[in-house]
Order: structure tokens, then sequence, then C-alpha cells
């Protein structure tokens, strides 16, 4: 519409005044266009169609929200059992916008092998200090369900679902630690995406080295460090946006418990 309304003025300008084309005259009229084009757009967006057009380039998804989540737990070579969860960070990402909207993010102490081995550090970055006297796992998923109510994810109209970077995290990791510990599982921990097996129906290729090989794929940065649990969150939701503005449909991948 702006674009008619300009090529018009110009129209009646030289239609009308045919005599009266100088510098001066000009510039009264495009000075005159341009106050009135920038009120009309000023308007537009006021009414949101400035950010439905910015929502236009994504395709309508299945759910209201994705909830990014990726854990860091205790570890060590050869392999620690039971390992724990010590970073449980989780992104809710909008399924319009694929912004994100609001964070959950919070350290663990782990209580079976309470001293974080220096493999653990230097691969996670979560020193000591970090998990010493936080939370213990049952403690940080009573205010994961806080959050979850809060930010309206438990009402039954809404629809939303985990992503997670493979498996691991939501089918061995979190059933395994709540197993050991006598804790029940809620519900909505039981379905997620496997972000790995979108990427890989979106691209065609299986991407093996995870995150790093899902970024250099899209010509994406990384953001900030590997196994950082919320720098993983961020990658994540990174990648899922830039599937989604190529026309990618996110669905679930896990299969009901």
């Amino acid at each position: 519409m702006i674009t008619l309304l300009g090529s018009t003025a110009a129209r009646l300008h030289l239609r009308l005044f045919p005599r009266l084309r100088t510098p001066l005259l000009s510039f009264l009229l495009f000075s005159i266009f341009q106050r009135y084009r920038s009120t009309k757009t000023g308007k537009l967006a006021s009414h949101g169609f400035a950010s439905m057009a910015a929502m236009s380039s994504f395709p309508p998804q299945r759910y209201h929200y994705f909830l990014v989540l990726d854990f860091e737990a205790t570890c060590d070579k050869p392999q620690i059992h039971p390992q724990e969860i010590i970073e449980f960070p989780i992104l809710k990402l909008n399924g319009r916008t694929m912004e994100i909207e609001s964070t959950f993010h919070m350290y663990v102490q782990p209580v079976v092998h309470p001293q974080l081995t220096p493999f653990c550090t230097e691969l996670t970055g979560i020193i000591q200090a970090m998990v010493d006297g936080q939370p213990s796992l049952q403690q940080v998923l009573e205010r994961v369900d806080e959050w979850m109510a809060k930010e309206g994810l438990l009402d039954p109209t809404v629809k939303s679902i985990f992503v997670t970077c493979g498996d691991w995290d939501l089918k061995v990791m979190l059933p395994g630690q709540c197993q050991y510990l006598g804790l029940p599982v809620a519900d909505y921990f039981k379905q997620w995406i496997n972000l790995k097996k979108a990427y890989s129906f979106a691209m065609t290729s299986w991407p093996k080295n995870g995150l790093l090989d899902m970024n250099k794929g899209l010509n994406l940065q990384h953001i900030g460090r590997p196994h950082s649990g919320i720098d993983d969150c961020k990658n994540i939701a990174n990648i899922m946006k830039t599937l989604a503005h190529r026309g990618f449909i996110f669905k679930q991948t896990s299969k009901p418990f």
C-alpha cells in the first residue's frame, strides 16, 4: 500500500505541476510523503501488523511452546555410576516466533558422588563451588513444576513439548536417576523432540558430532562453550529457529512411555 501511494503521489506531481518541477517543490512533496508514510507505518505497527509480517516467515508449528533442555551430569573416564544431573537448564521457546520467552536454570548438588572430577569440570566448565550447597534433584524438580505452572505450561489447552539434542537426557539420564532415588517422573518429561532426528529429516544428513555439526551444516556460529548446559540450550534454540525459517515443522520423535 505504501509503495502504491508513493507512486500515485509521484504521478500527481508530474500531472498537476508540470511547470513547477523545481528542487524546492520536489523536496517539499517528498517530505510530505515521507511524513505520511512514517505515520501509516507507525499505525500498522501499533496494530500488530508489523509483528505479524515478521512471523509470516515461519510455518505454523504443532506446539505453542518448545521447552529446550540439556542436562550436564557427573562424569569421568572411565564413567562413574550412577551419573547425577548437576545442571538443569530449560528455555521456553515461542512456537510462533521461535524466540526465547523464559529461562529456568539451576545447578544441582550431587549426592552419590558429591565431589566433581577434574574431567567433569574440564568438560562442562562446572566447578565444585557451583554445585556445593545447591538444591537436590528432588528440590529442583519441584521448582521446575512451579516454573511450568507459572509459565502456563500445565494448562491442558497449551501444547508444549521438550526438545533435546539426542535421547539421552529424557530417555536415560532423568528416568535413571529418578529410579535410583525413588522419585516419580512427571508426565511432561515423557515425550520430546530429538533435535538430531529433526535435523536429519530436514537436512538429509545425520549430525555425528551433534550441535557442532548442526551449526556447521546451517552456517551458524556456535554460542558459548560446548557442554555448558545453558549454552547448549541456546544453540539448540538457534538451530530450531533456523530450521523453522527454512519451513521445517517439528514433530515428536520419542515413543510414549
